[in-house]
């Protein structure tokens, strides 16, 4: 398992002729935060012309690594543009960092810092800055995917079930 930001920088290589054909400059989750469906390229454009932001679907990575990840060939870079609903159903890593996490009953818990992610692109929980509360918690500075009640899109706050947290044994400390 590594972090979200573990990617952040790290080479884009083909597997059928190992060009390298970008940088991970973020990656796109699910936005019930289960699973990475994409890696953010960056944008290109100028003066003249306007903005082109590119991507990789999940489905043509072969393997996400902390030190490069591996795509099919170099015909899956896509526009953001050209994938249908992707603000409705994708969400950046950028995006979740800082929302601030609390229990149920509005204990402040933390801050999102970063995504934890194994090799599959699954999603294994959070990594929290500003952790507000002693115990398990703090000591692992993380919370376990399992323990999200509500991934906070509507209010910009993620609920955990503080119990369950505290019982995990997810650590990024």
């Amino acid at each position: 398992m590594f972090l979200g930001k573990d990617m952040m920088g790290n080479p884009v290589i083909t597997v059928s002729d190992g060009r390298s054909i970008g940088k991970v400059n973020d990656i796109y989750l699910t936005t019930n935060l289960q699973s990475v469906v994409g890696i953010y390229l960056g944008s290109k454009g100028g003066l003249f012309s306007s903005r082109s932001s590119f991507l990789v679907k999940s489905e043509d990575i072969v393997t996400l690594g902390e030190d490069a990840v591996l795509v099919k060939h170099d015909e899956v870079i896509q526009e953001e543009k050209d994938i249908p609903d992707l603000e409705e159903t994708w969400l950046r890593r950028d995006e979740l960092q800082g929302r601030t996490v609390d229990s149920p009953g509005g204990t402040k818990i933390g801050k999102v810092d970063d995504v934890i992610i194994d090799k599959e692109g699954k999603v294994l929980g959070f990594s929290l800055s500003q952790v507000y509360v002693s115990g398990p918690i703090a000591d692992n500075h993380s919370v376990a995917i399992h323990t999200v009640q509500d991934v906070g899109h509507e209010d910009g706050v993620m609920t955990i079930d503080l119990e369950q947290a505290e019982q995990q044994e997810l650590s990024v400390a």
